[in-house]
């Protein structure tokens, strides 16, 4: 049941993508030129993410467990450290660039974009080279300790 979930919510969330035109590179870059011709159609989009996102976690944040039993796991860090920043930083970066979020590329390389292909390879890559920083990081402290 939790994984029927999961791919219902996944095609739901991917469909809404391609929909609102966030997987296209092009609208997302007209929507962050506010220089040029902007579009704010986005706008209305992340508008009401936002909203839906703001009930959602309303909700959340008072159950132990889901509507499937699994068990919440909510963020409740309020830091903003170096990593924080720097991935941010990154994120809206490469969104700039690129056109292109996470979920949309994965979206679009479904579809066929072969831009996105790129852009979701970059993407592990970076997530790869994260995670062996993090564990070289964590193996130094272990030795100093």
């Amino acid at each position: 049941m939790k994984n029927l979930s999961s791919l219902i919510s996944g095609l739901i969330f991917g469909i809404g993508l391609l929909l609102a035109g966030m997987a296209n590179p092009a609208k997302v870059l007209g929507f962050l030129d506010l220089a040029g011709i902007w579009d704010p159609s986005l706008a209305l989009v992340m508008g009401g993410a936002i909203a839906v996102g703001l009930i959602a976690f309303t909700l959340a944040k008072r159950r132990s467990y889901s509507l499937l039993q699994v068990r919440m796991q909510l963020p409740n860090s309020r830091v903003i450290d170096q990593p924080l920043v720097v991935g941010a930083l990154l994120f809206g970066i490469g969104w700039g660039m690129a056109g292109v979020c996470p979920g949309p590329a994965i979206v679009a390389m479904g579809a066929g974009a072969p831009q996105a292909l790129i852009f979701v390879a970059a993407m592990m890559t970076g997530m790869l080279a994260f995670e062996l920083r993090k564990s070289h990081t964590q193996r130094k402290r272990a030795v100093h300790a």
